[in-house]
C-alpha cells in the first residue's frame, strides 16, 4: 500500500492482475468469482483458485467488498473506476513524464500505433479544452 502526502487519503495501487479483475467488475458490475474467472479466461488462463485468492487479497486491501448474504459471494469494487484511473494516470505521469501531460501527449502522438483518427480526436479534445480555458479567463 502506498502512503500519499500528509493529508491525502491512502491509495491502493492495484497490480496488473488486480486491474484485470477490476476491469471485469467495472464492465459487468458486482459479480461472483466464477464469472470474473470466465471473463479473464477470454484473455488469458486463470484458474478458479487463483482468481478467488486474488479477489480475497483485494478484499483484504480494501479494493473490493464481498457480499456474503447469498450462497454465492458477490464482489463489488470499492472505489469508482474514474477515481482509480485518475490516480494511476497521475502516478504514471509523475513517474515517467515528470508530471507533464504535454510530454505524454507528444509521446502518444508520435507512437506508431496512433492512427490519423486518434490524432483528429486529440486535436478536437485540445481545441475543446482551449475554449474552456478561454471561457474561464473571461
Amino acid at each position: 500500500m502506498k502512503v500519499n502526502e500528509p493529508g491525502e487519503n491512502k491509495k491502493i495501487e492495484p497490480t496488473k492482475s488486480e486491474l484485470e479483475i477490476l476491469q471485469v467488475l467495472w464492465e459487468h458490475g458486482p459479480s461472483p468469482v466464477r464469472f470474473v474467472m470466465q471473463e479473464i479466461n477470454k484473455i488469458r488462463e486463470l484458474n478458479y483458485t487463483a482468481t478467488l485468492k486474488l479477489m480475497q487479497l483485494m478484499v483484504d486491501k480494501g479494493i473490493l467488498k464481498r457480499d456474503e448474504n447469498k450462497m454465492q459471494h458477490i464482489y463489488h469494487v470499492v472505489e469508482d473506476e474514474q477515481q482509480t484511473k485518475e490516480h494511476l494516470l497521475d502516478k504514471f505521469l509523475d513517474t515517467l513524464y515528470k508530471g507533464s501531460p504535454a510530454n505524454l501527449l507528444m509521446q502518444l502522438a508520435g507512437n506508431k500505433k496512433t492512427s490519423r483518427e486518434d490524432l483528429q480526436k486529440m486535436k478536437a479534445l485540445l481545441d475543446e479544452l482551449e475554449k474552456k480555458a478561454d471561457n474561464k479567463k473571461k
